[in-house]
């Protein structure tokens, strides 16, 4: 009896509390989103004025404090670029990109910063990268299902009204061949965002190597900001494939690992 009388009385006293607490919160919200505002105006000011490493450290510790935005990773990305850090601006500007997929902006910084890690030539992708980066992954979802939808819908409507199956099969054609397209481009946005890790070179200038050893033989070098594909990982070492289907080992303290998904800071 005793033990039900505590747990009725704290239980009590919870339910009190509870409109305190709601009120709390509702009045934390906007002084969070002004403290945030603040910071951020100071960043920005440190970038203004030139003090990119101070900027770069404001935004740092905006992101650590949450919540994640686009617009602290681009301006971030501005003060790597301007401090002559290609790899980490790259970052940067592509976590960003998760977030804004089609800002101008950001995109064309993307664009000039990949152009200069490429020793000022032009970063293309290829049609396929195109028209995966037509959308995110999440508007590729739901015009996957959407269509799906679609199509067993007139499936059904044919199997409910035979007498409809002439002039509904050319649409059932088209549109199960269009969702075939759309089917293999939403596998490759899955491949790319959630299956793939990206390797983004930090170091002025590395040695990608035939084995995971510093004695291996030298296969190719690659520069500051360039993006690798990673295959397999040994003892502090990353197998990586680069644009031209090269492929050799580097060591993982040149270079941060990007994964889109996670929408996180790159792990070095």
């Amino acid at each position: 009896m005793t033990m039900e009388w505590h747990k009725f009385k704290f239980a009590r006293r919870s339910q009190q509390l509870l409109p305190a607490l709601l009120f709390l919160l509702f009045l934390a919200a906007p002084l969070r989103a002004v403290e945030f505002e603040a910071r951020f105006e100071q960043a920005n000011k440190f970038y203004e004025e030139g003090k990119y490493d101070s900027a770069a450290g404001a935004y740092d510790k905006l992101l650590e404090a949450g919540p994640v935005s686009g617009a602290v990773y681009f301006n971030r990305g501005n003060a790597l670029f301007k401090m002559g850090q290609l790899g980490r601006a790259i970052a940067s500007y592509r976590q960003g990109e998760q977030l804004l997929p089609r800002d101008p902006d950001l995109r064309a910084n993307l664009q000039f910063a990949r152009t200069q890690a490429r020793g000022g030539s032009p970063y293309q992708r290829d049609y396929w990268q195109r028209w995966l980066h037509l959308m995110t992954l999440n508007e590729w979802t739901l015009l996957t299902a959407g269509l799906a939808w679609l199509f067993f819908i007139l499936l059904a409507l044919t199997q409910w009204r035979p007498e409809s199956t002439r002039g509904l099969r050319p649409w059932l054609a088209g549109i199960g061949g269009l969702l075939v397209v759309l089917g293999v481009t939403l596998a490759g946005a899955l491949n790319r965002d959630y299956f793939t890790t990206y390797a983004i070179i930090i170091a002025g200038e590395a040695d990608v190597r035939n084995g995971p050893l510093d004695e291996s033989q030298t296969s190719y070098k690659v520069r500051d900001g360039m993006e690798l594909t990673v295959h397999d990982r040994k003892d502090g070492w990353l197998q990586v494939l680069d644009s031209a289907q090269r492929s050799g080992w580097l060591r993982q303290d040149q270079m941060l690992l990007f994964e889109p998904a996670a929408a996180r800071k790159p792990k070095s």
